[in-house]
């Protein structure tokens, strides 16, 4: 059985591209799973509590503002509606495929899953600089049997 959740938010790049030139380095290999883990975490938090309050915080500025608390709970209401809880991953590290990657645009880009069981967390997180750090701009996540 597969569940799928899916946010694309593809926001125009152009006012965060000056910040994505100063920052065009992969984060260490600690500071990835990190990153990956807490917006999963977070992301997974607001799914359980139906407050995307937090969530939305933690997004990249032109995710915030294409996309309200409200647009994001509608969004991942299969989550929700299914009770999926995949707090499981914090105890768990993330296998990478592609390795994560920087574009042409300084878009921080992160594939891969963890290898809960029953079901697969399959996830592609974007990230871009704002507010001098790595946030969001891009989410799917979706769970799947896993193989």
């Amino acid at each position: 059985m597969q569940v799928i959740a899916r946010l694309v938010a593809m926001v125009v790049l152009s006012l965060a591209a000056p910040a994505a030139q100063a920052q065009n380095k992969l984060p260490t290999e600690r500071g990835l799973e990190v990153l990956v883990k807490s917006s999963l975490l977070s992301f997974n938090d607001a799914n359980v509590t139906g407050n995307y309050t937090v969530f939305h915080a933690k997004l990249s500025k032109p995710f915030r503002q294409q996309f309200s608390p409200e647009k994001l709970k509608e969004t991942f209401r299969e989550f929700a509606e299914k009770d999926i809880d995949i707090d499981i991953i914090a105890a768990m590290k993330p296998t990478y495929d592609p390795a994560p990657s920087i574009d042409e645009q300084g878009k921080l880009l992160v594939k891969g899953f963890f290898p809960t069981e029953p079901a697969r967390v399959v996830f592609e997180l974007d990230f871009i600089p704002s507010d001098a750090e790595w946030k969001l701009i891009r989410i799917n996540v979706k769970t799947t049997r896993a193989p």
